[in-house]
């Protein structure tokens, strides 16, 4: 329905701002005042989730295997240790070896031998695991900037700012977010 310019003073309520009044009206001895930022925060990790999904299936990916081949795109040369991809995707050993051999006979990366150290394992993305990742993270992001339209480019520097601000009193102790 369009809008006309008497809509325009009326304030557009979403569903948490009725969450928030359903709330008031049965508890208004709570502080609520958290769940008008979580729960919207909440509610569009529900609509990033279903873009990122999307966007990993067209590539013929799932979520995990983006990640380790995104791991390894961003490294610089395409290769690194079975260690940094722990530490980057935030998985125990056992998953990773899992994982590894999985990319491995899909023909999506390679492990082998590290030319700096012969005791060493690199792990190697292959041709395939790069147009699969770069496919993914293109559609990815025109996804991901469709959800970001409604906020100009101010909007957007300022809510990054603001959840940048919040992501650092949790990252500053921890910095791996285990």
């Amino acid at each position: 329905m369009p809008t006309t310019p008497d809509d325009a003073a009326v304030p557009r309520l979403d569903e948490v701002d009725r969450i928030i009044e359903g709330w008031e009206r049965a508890r208004g001895d709570l502080d609520i005042e958290p769940l008008a930022v979580f729960s919207r925060i909440s509610r569009l990790a529900r609509y990033l989730e279903t873009a990122r999904r999307d966007s990993f299936t067209a590539a013929g990916l799932e979520g995990w295997e983006f990640d380790m081949l995104s791991a390894l795109r961003r490294s610089g040369d395409d290769a690194l240790s079975p260690g940094a991809l722990m530490h980057q995707t935030l998985v125990t050993s056992g998953t990773m070896t899992t994982r590894i051999d999985k990319l491995v006979t899909r023909g999506l990366v390679r492990k082998n031998r590290s030319p700096r150290d012969g005791r060493a394992v690199e792990v190697r993305l292959q041709p395939e695991g790069v147009r699969r990742v770069d496919d993914a993270m293109e559609s990815l992001l025109a996804a991901e900037r469709d959800l970001l339209r409604p906020l100009s480019a101010d909007g957007r520097t300022a809510l990054a700012d603001t959840l940048r601000s919040l992501l650092l009193t949790f990252e500053v102790d921890d910095p791996v977010g285990r």
